[in-house]
């Protein structure tokens, strides 16, 4: 029995493969259903920055084949990109990247809360089992220690956040410009207020959803336009931070190409922070506008890195005696049919010539039965602790010999 963990995240996949493995928050039930038809459970971890399939046994090529399916990325397209592990080291990258370690933005507060949210998810589809559920719940138990016992959430960033810097430090001064935020959810949010807190006082927020710009404009002291009236916008804005969670391009060439006819020697840069993009990649082509992806924010993620190393370093101790402890769990959970039905049969022999025995002796009181009882029973147990123990430690070699030698049935 082992865990196996399927994944690709920043590190290892370029955001034009990343984008079509991304999974929405509203979307994720339906790809556990999918998942169903190649693994009995299993769990998707799915953030802006990765998409990892937790499976019980040997999962790895249903997991991509899962993706695969799920994405219309072939098999052979999506291998370059996958990261394969399993038991030990599948638990120790969980509990990472629950305590934010392994994440673009070092401490990042949204991770730990989607680590969560697939396992509720996951929970409500059928799909989780005892060990998966105690892996996750354990995970999450150690990004709360890491955050509590640490100061790597002190002065928490977002992918938000940074791209407000991105945007700072492309222009110069947000004081003097004008700033179209598209996307009224937590990541629209969490730009909006970055904005504002970095001295910008002209923000427009651009949503799907009218109410939910207008009341979020309504907070900024900004103002608020539908996604249909973004060309006008676009013509008279400085910068542009995209993220919503369309499943298609917002941005299209055509129309960027239109709104700078209009301004050929204004700059207009764009942020694109959305998985899928919200921007076309061959906007960069158009003269004049500057556009950088979720991608492009590595600079700016290392120097957080490096201002957190001592950080990182404690929360790494932390997660190590998790992981240790989860371990234990885990290695007397694998063991425990071998060492329930073994202890069963012993106790079945012990019973068995006990009361062959006492049928042959003369009438004995209580208290000398009970004293036999007793002496029978510190037999079996002393005889098989050393046993048992060895059993827990290597169970890798021992639990089919034990299972022959002893012609138990652990099921």
């Amino acid at each position: 029995m082992y865990v196996s963990l399927v994944g690709v995240n920043y590190t290892t996949t370029p955001i034009r493969v990343r984008e079509k493995l991304a999974i929405s928050k509203d979307r994720l039930y339906h790809n556990l259903l999918l998942l169903r038809q190649y693994v009995a459970h299993g769990i998707i971890l799915a953030t802006c920055n990765r998409t990892e399939v937790y499976a019980m046994d040997s999962a790895e090529e249903a997991s991509i084949n899962f993706l695969s399916a799920m994405s219309g990325v072939s098999f052979a397209d999506l291998l370059p990109h996958i990261y394969l592990s399993k038991n030990e080291t599948a638990f120790r990258h969980l509990f990472d990247v629950a305590s934010g370690l392994d994440s673009m933005i070092v401490g990042e507060f949204e991770v730990l809360g989607q680590v969560r949210h697939a396992l509720e998810v996951a929970e409500r589809a059928g799909m989780v089992n005892l060990p998966l559920r105690h892996i996750f719940q354990s995970a999450i138990r150690a990004g709360r220690r890491v955050r509590k016992e640490t100061g790597i959430g002190k002065n928490p960033l977002s992918i938000s956040s940074v791209a407000v810097d991105l945007a700072a430090k492309v222009v110069g001064n947000l004081e003097r410009s004008k700033v179209l935020v598209i996307g009224a959810g937590q990541a629209g949010k969490l730009v909006a207020k970055a904005v504002r807190k970095r001295g910008a006082s002209q923000i427009t927020i651009a949503s799907r959803s009218e109410e939910r710009a207008s009341i979020l404009a309504a907070m900024l002291g900004g103002s608020s336009i539908s996604l249909d009236n973004l060309k006008p916008e676009l013509t008279t804005s400085d910068i542009v931070i995209s993220c919503t969670g369309a499943p298609h391009s917002i941005l299209k060439v055509p129309t960027v190409d239109e709104v700078m006819s209009t301004r050929p020697n204004r700059p207009l840069v764009i942020i694109d922070i959305a998985v899928p993009r919200d921007v076309e990649p061959e906007v960069k082509q158009v003269s004049n506008v500057f556009l950088y992806d979720i991608d492009d924010l590595t600079e700016v993620s290392e120097l957080n890195r490096q201002q957190r190393e001592g950080e990182i370093e404690k929360a790494g101790e932390i997660i190590a005696d998790e992981v240790s402890k989860f371990v234990s769990w885990w290695q007397a959970f694998e063991v425990r049919p071998v060492v329930s039905a073994l202890m069963k049969k012993a106790e079945e022999i012990r019973c068995a010539q006990l009361n062959k025995t006492l049928r042959k002796l003369p009438s004995l009181s209580d208290e000398e039965r009970a004293n036999i009882e007793a002496m029978t029973k510190s037999i079996v147990q002393k005889l098989l602790h050393q046993p048992l123990q060895n059993l827990k430690k290597n169970k890798e070699g021992y639990i089919q010999v034990v299972s022959e030698l002893f012609g138990l049935n652990e099921k």
